[in-house]
């Protein structure tokens, strides 16, 4: 069975119809991206797939359970993790705070403990903290540990926004137009974490871009939305030179 499976996805903003019939099979380590011109539905289908929406139709399955109807932070639980085309840190927090706090869905210790300070609250909060720089340093961001987010330029607070995603422990990562506001360097650098991650923590990555410059270059397939409905699927070739999604696009070639 996939990591993820979805049919017959469909969802409707009162009368508007934001997603139709949409399905997909996510493997296991897969790295695949989901495009589309603005309004195309994509950010809808991560919303859906994550609990901030319920489906009006179809089926959501993760490691052989369905999802639909159950809250954010319980999918967060079993296994999901994304980030969201606004990064979205707390600033006035310093970087190692912001990835700690992620952890919240992974504690044991009850409020009691917290209150008291007990050996097991205090035992796992060190864990939480150690395994929080381990994660920065594994992506870099070691220098930054006590710097708050708000300091750090774009590029940066993107990969904490990341690291954050990590530390909840998913297996599968969804990450929603991660280069949106990047420089060219900035870019380059974000696919060469996105592969990082995929290879040293064994994920599957879903990815939403408009630049083309990443979509094509460190996607395995990838899938076409235009008006909530799949246009095209296939390999970065086989999109780029499908006469539907130019079409999409209103007629501009797809730059790599």
């Amino acid at each position: 069975m996939p990591l993820l499976q979805i049919r017959g996805l469909t969802h409707w903003f009162g009368g508007l119809r934001a997603v139709h019939d949409f399905n997909i099979d996510l493997e296991e380590g897969e790295l695949v991206g989901l495009i589309g011109p603005n309004g195309a539905g994509k950010t809808t289908i991560f919303n859906l797939v994550t609990g901030a929406y319920r489906p009006s139709e179809g089926e959501i399955w993760f490691n052989g359970e369905n999802l639909v109807g159950l809250p954010p932070h319980e999918i967060t639980a079993r296994g999901i993790a994304r980030t969201f085309q606004t990064i979205r840190l707390w600033n006035e927090l310093t970087v190692l705070d912001n990835v700690c706090i992620a952890r919240a869905s992974r504690l044991h210790y009850g409020l009691v403990d917290a209150l008291l300070r007990t050996p097991a609250f205090r035992r796992e909060e060190k864990e939480i903290r150690e395994r929080a720089i381990e994660l920065l340093t594994r992506l870099g961001l070691q220098d930054y540990l006590y710097e708050q987010a708000k300091n750090l330029p774009y590029g940066l607070q993107r990969r904490v926004e990341i690291t954050r995603a990590l530390a909840t422990e998913p297996r599968l990562l969804l990450l929603d137009e991660p280069a949106a506001g990047m420089n060219p360097a900035e870019i380059s650098d974000l696919m060469d974490l996105i592969q990082q991650i995929r290879d040293e923590f064994g994920l599957t990555i879903w990815l939403i871009e408009h630049q083309m410059r990443v979509i094509m270059n460190i996607c395995e397939r990838i899938q076409v939305l235009d008006f909530g409905e799949t246009i095209a699927e296939g390999t970065p070739t086989e999109i780029q030179n499908n006469p539907r999604v130019i079409e999409a696009y209103l007629g501009e070639e797809v730059v790599v």
